[in-house]
């Protein structure tokens, strides 16, 4: 299956790949996880946006942000594949491509995301090292995990 990677700035991003953006992380995040929250932070401005597509069909996304904008590090967020996308090892090219793009535009720097915490094996087959205990994040449980820029 052929895939098309596209790494946008926010501004670079037109109205329709926004809104397939946004519309797969509420089908994710709010929908299939049944967590009403505010997903829009403000933080889609800053960010550097991956999205994976295929015919036309947005399959995965991730926002990457600048250390400062959210952490103190660098981080990914809003890391996202769509449900009949899955069990094709997109998240993991996901999150290898988000791995690689921080640590090209950040050098010197950690990536910091916010895990749930069922994700936590996968996160650290990819190099993540959990930080601290499990916590609630919008009735759902996570854990602070950071990818060490010398991984």
């Amino acid at each position: 299956m052929s895939y098309q990677w596209q790494t946008s700035a926010f501004a670079e991003l037109d109205t329709a790949q926004l809104y397939a953006a946004l519309r797969l992380r509420q089908e994710i995040f709010v929908v299939e996880q049944n967590c009403a929250y505010l997903d829009l932070d403000n933080l889609d401005l800053k960010a550097v946006h991956m999205l994976c597509w295929h015919e036309g069909d947005l399959l995965a996304y991730q926002r990457c942000l600048a250390p400062g904008d959210h952490f103190s590090e660098s981080a990914l967020g809003r890391i996202a594949v769509k449900v009949t996308a899955r069990g094709r090892e997109l998240g993991r090219e996901l999150v290898k491509r988000g791995i690689s793009h921080n640590l090209r535009r950040w050098p010197g720097q950690n990536i910091r995301i916010n895990a749930q915490a069922y994700l936590e094996i996968f996160y650290s087959s990819l190099g993540f090292i959990a930080e601290g205990e499990i916590f609630d994040e919008d009735g759902i449980p996570h854990i602070h995990m950071v990818y060490p820029r010398s991984a």
